[in-house]
């Protein structure tokens, strides 16, 4: 498949998985759903016993995580979470208050500290998989740009969403990041 196609084929299957995402997002039963989700994820947690873990701050239609940054925070866990940075994000330390970027993201205001350099668990949204179950996200590219910095410093990668979107086509090209688990 050329490049093109296979680019244009990528951006109707992340169209069409958005519009799932959105979908189920809706239905009255998510909150039910994302307890169940939470409940896997702290299995595997539980059973990884990560020591520094990188989060995220869900979008509406991602799996809401802010229970687990919680417990996580309490059991003296090192979160880590994306703070935007031009086309890519770097990782800040998880605090309070939480303030909206340009993009409608929720973030910790902007910390220059250091942060410890291994990432033992990264949890990581994602709208689907292809083929390869390399993610597709977005389409901003900035957890690729993120990885392909920082992959050698992440022992473990889990992608999460409510719905898993999968293509039987390969859409990813090897920059793309791909995961050790996937908890739908």
């Amino acid at each position: 498949m050329k490049r093109f196609e296979r680019l244009e084929q990528k951006e109707q299957f992340r169209k069409d998985c958005l519009e799932k995402l959105k979908h189920e997002s809706r239905l009255p039963n998510r909150y039910a759903k994302d307890k169940r989700l939470q409940k896997r994820l702290l299995s595997y947690i539980d059973h990884l016993n990560p020591r520094t873990v990188m989060l995220y701050l869900p979008l509406k239609i991602e799996f809401d995580i802010s229970g687990i940054i919680k417990k996580l925070r309490k059991e003296g866990r090192l979160i880590y979470v994306p703070f935007m940075e031009n086309e890519s994000f770097r990782l800040v330390k998880y605090r309070l208050p939480l303030t909206r970027n340009s993009c409608g993201i929720e973030e910790p205001k902007n910390s220059r500290g250091s942060r410890k350099k291994n990432i033992d668990l990264a949890v990581v949204p994602i709208v689907g998989v292809d083929a390869t179950f390399r993610r597709v996200g977005f389409g901003k590219g900035m957890y690729d740009r993120f990885y392909e910095k920082e992959k050698q410093n992440i022992a473990t990668t889990l992608f999460i969403a409510r719905y898993l979107c999968v293509s039987r086509d390969i859409l990813t090209d090897s920059r793309d990041v791909s995961p050790d688990i996937i908890v739908v």
